[in-house]
């Protein structure tokens, strides 16, 4: 034997039925396929040895050129291996539901060193661990952790989100008008806020833009919960497709708080300034309520956008603010 075959090669090795790793080091493949036999406890006779990112099987040769740690996979007579899509379809033949299922795919991720398979393996993971069907809190008690008793179904607990971003939206005005100067225009400035709150609490503060026990026209979701973001206030589409669906775990119920209900037309910027303009010298009577009402708390002039689609800029619609002032100062007939 030559002084290269010799040297002891050391590899991490596994069987195509389980994600456990095991260190093995040997001087020619066939010592390896009969190491890796003994501690498996798999028959050698038609057993080999592939590696794992892409199922080549190994020859003589090729044993010596791998590189330390390189990651194998030993095959018993009749299995083949795919790479890491053999695991992945190793774990969809399990129930979905299983606790092995969920173990087996951390392990894998856990133990996962490539940047892309840690992905592919993350998002499947995710994905696993969905339980968007279930809608009561007796079915997926990990999913309301954190949210008060009183919501007992998933569509309640989101309602009562949606209605917390609008009811927030309400503070900002209120405090903006408080800003105000005079004593006069204060009060025509609260009496447009009052008539709009009353709107708003008929309609639970549009709670049903994400309910998705709501009819298709009154939410922004799927049935099945699924969301959609809108693109950047200066884009028609998200050009990155972003989705999620707060309703499939406790993780994406969190994340989704960091998608933005963000208004195209600003509401500091653009709108109260020309609103509070407007009403200089008139009365609360002589303005389109109705029209501000839409641009600040209703999907006219609201979009649902990702994190990293949220433009947190001045929006440069310029026409916007001369298009506004015309209509706001429109007498309602």
């Amino acid at each position: 034997m030559s002084s290269q075959q010799k040297t002891t090669k050391l590899v991490k090795i596994r069987n195509a039925c389980e994600s456990r790793k095991f260190g093995v080091g040997a001087t020619t493949l066939s010592e390896l396929v009969k190491k890796s036999c003994q501690l498996m406890k798999i028959p050698a006779s038609g057993s080999r040895v592939c590696l794992y990112e892409d199922g080549a099987e190994l020859t003589e040769g090729y044993f010596h050129c791998l590189p330390v740690n390189a990651e194998l996979v030993l095959l018993a007579k009749g299995q083949h291996w795919n790479g890491l899509f053999s695991d992945i379809q190793r774990l969809l033949d399990l129930d979905r539901f299983s606790a092995q299922l969920i173990d087996e795919a951390k392990d894998f991720l856990s133990d996962e060193t490539s940047a892309k398979r840690r992905k592919i393996l993350g998002d499947l993971l995710h994905n696993l661990k969905d339980r968007s069907e279930f809608e009561d809190r007796a079915e997926d008690a990990d999913w309301f952790q954190g949210v008060d008793n009183r919501f007992k179904t998933k569509s309640a607990y989101m309602k009562y989100n949606c209605e917390s971003r609008i009811r927030g939206y309400v503070k900002e005005v209120d405090g903006y008008i408080r800003t105000i100067p005079g004593a006069k225009q204060q009060a025509e400035n609260k009496k447009v806020l009052d008539s709009m709150t009353t709107k708003l609490k008929s309609a639970s503060y549009n709670g049903c833009y994400f309910d998705r026990t709501e009819k298709d026209a009154r939410r922004l979701c799927s049935k099945e919960g699924w969301f959609s973001c809108q693109g950047a206030f200066d884009e028609e589409a998200c050009d990155l497709l972003h989705s999620i669906n707060p309703y499939g775990t406790r993780e994406s119920r969190i994340l989704f708080s960091t998608w933005n209900l963000d208004h195209r037309i600003e509401k500091k910027r653009t709108i109260l300034p020309t609103l509070v303009e407007a009403l200089q010298g008139r009365s609360s009577g002589g303005i389109n309520v109705d029209y501000f009402y839409k641009l600040l708390f209703t999907v006219d002039n609201l979009k649902l956008v990702h994190i990293v689609c949220h433009k947190k800029g001045a929006h440069d619609l310029s026409c916007d603010r001369r298009r506004i002032y015309k209509q706001v100062k429109r007498v309602r007939r």
